[in-house]
This record gives structure tokens, sequence and C-alpha cells, in this order.
């Protein structure tokens, strides 16, 4: 039997783990919804007032997009560690890395990129500035990618554990931190009419920083984790 290239191995892995998201559409739609309903029920809570939900409408879309996609986190290995896809995964000829990159990038599709498409009608209801709607969806294009990155190694160095979700939890909150800050302060920067270059410079820097260290990183917590 032919041996699949790097690039067939990592569109082969990729499609496979969109096909298994698609089969259990429960779990594919639980980051989604959680997402909805924690801003939907913000303005129950502080109250309708359009010139307060404006004003912190940037920081209620982040922080419900980053607790959404650390709802999802787990679900990157737990089934792959389950059924022993993973063993075989860390002792493919492929470079792990990479391999791990094609299971971020199926679950950022899975759960960052319908926070994306639906975060403008959110907005809309917040009563953001219109004209920090480009800047919303930018920094979701750039911030998401990171929770899935960072995240990935905190599911990696947990994953042999029964209850690592608090543990997981407290690995990767901290390091979320800067994407909140700079996403939100991006959002509110725009609807004052101010530049964001500053902040979207550093939103770069985030994801190019985590699309070239967290892969291995992860890969190298995988091997820890089973041996």
């Amino acid at each position: 039997m032919k041996r699949l290239s790097l690039s067939q191995a990592f569109w082969f892995l990729l499609r496979r783990d969109l096909l298994l998201a698609l089969r259990n559409r429960s779990e594919l739609a639980n980051p989604l919804l959680f997402f909805v309903l924690v801003i939907t029920l913000f303005p129950l809570a502080v109250g309708a007032e359009p010139n307060l939900l404006a004003r912190i409408a940037p920081g209620i879309i982040w922080v419900a997009a980053l607790l959404a996609s650390m709802l999802s986190l787990d679900a990157i290995f737990r089934s792959d560690f389950e059924d022993g896809t993973l063993e075989q995964m860390l002792l493919s000829a492929h470079p792990v890395p990479v391999l791990v990159l094609a299971k971020v990038t199926a679950h950022w599709l899975v759960t960052g990129l319908p926070l994306l498409l639906v975060a403008p009608l959110l907005a809309m209801m917040l009563g953001l500035d219109e004209d920090a709607y480009g800047i919303l969806l930018l920094t979701i294009l750039l911030g998401t990618p990171v929770l899935s990155l960072i995240g990935s190694i905190g599911v990696a160095l947990t994953i042999g554990l029964r209850k690592g979700g608090i543990i997981l939890s407290l690995l990767v909150l901290p390091l979320y931190v800067p994407v909140l800050i700079f996403s939100a302060s991006a959002i509110d920067a725009a609807a004052g009419g101010l530049s964001v270059s500053a902040q979207l410079s550093m939103m770069m820097a985030f994801l190019f920083l985590s699309l070239s260290l967290s892969p291995v990183a992860t890969a190298a917590a995988l091997k820890m984790s089973m041996s």
C-alpha cells in the first residue's frame, strides 16, 4: 500500500475530523449555542440601556467567544485518545506537529468559524457601532485560531487525566487573557474612531507565534502524556 504524502496525510486527517464532527451535531452546536446564550443573557442581567450595552459590547462578545472556545477544547484529542488513534498518530512516519496542526484546524473550522459568522448579528443586537463591525470580524478571525492553538497544548498536557477540565482551564486561561485584552481594545477603539493598528499588529503577532510554536509544543506534550 502506497504511503500518503505529508500533504495528503494533513488533508485526510482534517477531512476525517470534520466528518466526525458533522456526525456528532449536538456537540458541534454546543459552543455556538453557548456563545449566543451568554451574549443574549447580558442585556437581561445589566439592563437594556443602549449606550451601556454598546460600550461593553466588545468585552461581552470576546468573553463569550473565549468561554465557548474553552468549552470545546477537550474534543480536539479526546476521541482519538479513547479509541487508540492518537497512539497511531504519534507512531506515524509523518511529523507529528503537522498532524496536530490538521486537528487544530478542524477544531477551529468547527468552533471558531461559526462564531465568526454569527458575531455581527449579536453585535447588532448589542448596539455596537457599525464602524466597528469589520474590526470585530477581523479580531475573531485572528484571535479564535490562537485560542485553539494555545488550547491544544493544554489539552495535550491533560489528556491522560480523568478530570482534567479544571486543570485545563487553569493552564490555558492566563494565556488567553492577552488575546481578550487586545481584541476587545481594538473593537472599542474602532467604535470610537481611533486607530487600531497597534492592536491588530499584536493580534497578528500572537497568531504567527502560535502557528510557529504551538504545534511543536502540543506534539511534545502528547508524547510526554502518552509515554
